[in-house]
């Protein structure tokens, strides 16, 4: 797990987080009870590792555009290990092109986990590109309670992702 840039998240992100979950939820299938959080702080982590400051994001004023100029933040609470994939939904895919999808996954002990506590590490797995998605094998992958999650999603899997060492040069060539 020490290849991956990871960021701890503070009770102060989990706070700031909570005040903005109903004017970002997004009208989708929502795969657990801590999905927009999830997305939240997922971001709140990127712009950490990015800019150095967990504040440096759009969350709440970047409705329909991408969560970084050119980037969208993926987010997944879930155990960690590196069989997990990059999964972006197929219509999603077709409605937005951003540059680059990066990966976070923040590390919970269970799968269905109700909350996101301070000191969850928040791995920051890699990076695609938006061909790379498009390109990728797609499949529903069923959903965190079981069953199918009625959706298609492209599928890049983490260990297969361009390291984070990487982006900060590849994106300045944007």
């Amino acid at each position: 797990m020490s290849a991956y840039p990871t960021i701890v998240i503070t009770g102060e992100m989990i706070d700031q987080a909570r005040k903005m979950e109903s004017r970002v939820a997004v009208n989708r299938t929502i795969a657990s009870d801590v999905d927009t959080l999830a997305g939240i702080l997922g971001e709140m982590a990127f712009a950490q590792w990015f800019y150095g400051d967990w504040q440096h994001n759009s969350v709440g004023k970047n409705k329909g555009q991408t969560d970084f100029v050119g980037i969208e933040i993926k987010t997944s609470a879930f155990p960690f290990r590196e069989t997990l994939h990059l999964l972006v939904r197929e219509d999603y895919a077709q409605k937005r092109k951003p540059a680059f999808y990066v990966q976070v996954i923040l590390n919970i002990h269970q799968r269905n986990a109700r909350e996101i506590p301070a000191n969850t590490p928040a791995l920051i797995c890699g990076w695609a590109t938006y061909a790379e998605v498009d390109n990728a094998p797609k499949k529903d992958w069923g959903s965190k309670g079981g069953g199918r999650g009625g959706y298609l999603c492209h599928a890049i899997p983490i260990k297969k992702l361009h390291p984070m060492s990487e982006f900060r040069e590849t994106y300045q060539k944007l």
